[in-house]
Formats: structure tokens, C-alpha cells, sequence
């Protein structure tokens, strides 16, 4: 049954490292014959200067009627000024919201040749592998009511936190089955100290886990996780969290590695239909110099294959072609100390050798 493909490069080097995954995708369509219906739209900034807003109605519609979005990233000082509903990123909420893609999965790892490029020690951050999965459509980030009072003095503004049981337990059932499939642990993180919201999630998460009996449950503070994943992430396997603590979490742990560029991440809904996405934004301090790292892109693809697509084998061949890319000692600027290094469009060349390679 053919499946249907959005590509959205969207704004910066979104678009740059979108043309390296595009190629990657158009080899492996050539060899294996695969049946794939591609559309691809302007998204973010580029859709607000043609169009006037981030996302049309019609890109809308085709990214509701997709298998897998492939999207590169949005934003940029230039539409800094915009007023909220145009801005770059209205784009992504809207999508996640229409979408109901609820659960965001974000891999954090370490290609062991990389560990001098992270912030942390080597014998801290060797072996690196968690997976943090994020509530994605709820909380804080979307309650109601929100606002800003300014017919009062003083002036005000405030948003509504609030998760309710079924949300709760769907992102949950995502993070206790990811679980299962990688070393059986699970760390639930909130503020149950001094969040109401964070106690009810607590409960819920706990009578959940009777269901999971050889899932080893925790549960942690968000600000000690924060702490933890600095000074022991090692310790934890797959996390999951609110949209507000998932989205801080997320972004240390992505840090870890030694480069955003290198990591992918999937956003899913009840259907198995999913956005994919680099952990990094659109980076419009290096956008059109040829230096941003297409990698996450890539392995963005890969998630697509075994998430949304139905061919985890090729997830596995993208993944594996990724690692003997950097075993092989290729390097780009965001990875390397040295002055010599890769351009984004030398990327896509070696990995699809790599493929060619890993395929005879």
C-alpha cells in the first residue's frame, strides 16, 4: 500500500539539512522500489512570507493525510517582530495539535568516538543511551484559560497547567512499552512536592505500572533530574515527562552528546502516524555557510522508516551507515576541533555509499 510522505524544510538550516535527507531517501525509493507518494511545502517563516501565515490550510490537509512528515526546522530573527499567531513556530504547535501527535520520543546518545566533544567527562558520558519520552499535546503549554490581564494593576499573565487521567495514561503506556523493549527501567519526573497536577500524574503512573511488573518504576523531581543527567545520566533508561519538564530535560540530555546535530527525534500519535524532526532549531547564525551537521536529519528519516513506514529494516541500515560514518573519522564543524571537516552537502554522499557498501 503506498505510503504518504510530507517533507516541510521549513526555515534556515532546515531547509540544508532537509536537501542531505532528501537524497538519502531518493536512493533507498531507487533501490529497494518502494512505493512512496512525496509532497513537499513551505513551512514556518517561508510559508509566512509567501503566504502569510506559517501553515496554509492546504499544507494543513496534506500533513493530515500523511504516513510520515519529515520536517527540517522554523524561525529567525526576521519574524522575531511577528505578532504570536504568525510566528514560525505556530506552525509546529498547530501540527502537533491537528496531528494529536502526542508522544515525542527523543533518543539521547553517544557515538563513543564523539565523547571529547561533550561537555562532560568521558568516563561520565561513555555509552550514553536514554530515551526521554515527552507529553507532547497537553499541559501547560496548551491549557485553559491563558492570558495577559493588563486592565488590572498590576498587570498580569497566566496559564493553566492540567493533564487529565487519559492523557496521562496513553503517554505513559508509550514510555512503560518503550521500557520493555530497552533495559526495563523507567523514571517518571514531575514536581509532585509542590504541583498538584504532578501528584495526580504520580498516581496515575504508579497504578499503571502493576500492568508492567518487570518494568523497574522510579519517580524524581524535574529539578533533580536536571541535576542527575549532568552528573550521572547513566543511571536512567527511559524517562518520561510532562510537555513543560520533557521539553527541559530533553534539551539537556541532547546536549550531553556534544552536538543537537546529531540527534532525531519522532512527535506519534495513536495511529502511528509521525513528525519527524532534528532535536536542533534552524540555527540562522550558520544558515547558508554549508556547515550545519545533516545527521539528525538522517536519522530523523531512519525513525520515519520504523515508526510510521513499516520498514524498520531500513531504520536499521540508516542507523548503522551513521555509525560507520563516524567510525570512519568523517567530522562535521559541530563535531570537530579541527579546522578540517565536512561540508552539510558531503554528508548525504558517504551515507549513501555507506548504504551501497552495507547492501552487496
Amino acid at each position: 500500500m503506498t505510503k504518504n510522505i510530507l517533507i516541510l524544510p521549513g526555515d534556515g538550516i532546515g531547509q540544508e539539512v532537509t536537501s542531505a535527507m532528501r537524497e538519502v531517501l531518493h536512493y533507498l525509493i531507487d533501490e529497494q522500489g518502494i512505493d512512496l507518494n512525496i509532497s513537499e511545502r513551505d513551512v514556518g517563516g517561508s510559508s509566512y512570507d509567501q503566504f502569510g501565515t506559517p501553515l496554509t490550510e492546504e499544507t494543513l490537509g496534506i500533513a493530515k493525510n500523511s504516513d510520515a512528515i519529515l520536517f527540517g526546522a522554523v524561525g529567525g530573527p526576521q519574524w522575531d517582530d511577528l505578532d504570536w499567531d504568525h510566528r514560525p513556530e505556530q506552525a509546529l504547535l498547530a501540527l502537533r495539535k491537528s496531528l494529536g501527535l502526542f508522544a515525542n520520543l527523543r533518543p539521547a546518545f553517544l557515538f563513543n568516538e564523539l565523547a571529547s566533544a561533550s561537555p562532560l567527562k568521558n568516563n561520565i558520558i561513555e555509552n550514553l543511551d536514554i530515551l526521554i519520552v515527552r507529553e507532547l499535546t497537553g499541559g501547560i503549554y496548551f491549557g485553559e484559560p491563558r492570558g495577559i490581564v493588563e486592565n488590572e494593576s498590576p498587570k498580569y499573565g497566566f496559564n493553566t497547567m492540567i493533564y487529565n487521567e487519559d492523557e496521562i495514561r496513553r503517554i505513559a503506556k508509550v514510555a512503560f512499552e518503550a521500557a520493555m523493549n530497552r533495559n526495563k527501567k523507567l523514571c517518571s519526573v514531575e514536581k509532585a512536592n509542590v504541583l498538584e497536577v504532578s501528584k495526580f500524574w504520580r498516581s496515575i503512573v504508579t497504578e499503571m505500572s502493576s500492568e508492567y511488573p518487570e518494568v523497574e518504576l522510579s519517580h524524581q523531581l524535574a529539578d533533580n533530574t536536571a541535576m542527575q543527567l549532568v552528573l550521572n545520566p547513566n543511571q536512567y533508561d527511559v524517562i518520561v515527562s510532562s510537555n513543560l519538564f520533557g521539553d527541559m530535560l530533553s534539551d539537556i540530555a541532547a546536549t550531553l552528546s556534544g552536538s543537537i546535530g546529531m540527534l532525531p527525534s519522532a512527535s506519534l500519535n495513536s495511529s502511528s502516524q509521525g513528525m519527524y524532526e532534528p532535536c536542533h532549531g534552524s540555527a540562522p547564525d550558520i544558515a547558508g555557510q554549508g556547515i550545519a551537521n545533516p545527521i539528525a536529519m538522517i536519522a530523523s528519516l531512519a525513525m520515519a522508516f520504523e515508526y510510521s513506514l513499516d520498514r524498520i529494516d531500513l531504520a536499521r541500515r540508516i542507523e548503522s551507515a551513521i555509525k560507520t560514518f563516524i567510525s570512519n573519522g568523517f567530522r562535521t564543524k559541530d563535531i570537530t576541533t579541527s579546522e578540517e571537516f565536512i561540508k552539510t552537502h558531503e554528508v548525504a554522499p558517504i551515507i549513501v555509499s555507506l548504504l551501497k557498501d552495507g547492501h552487496e
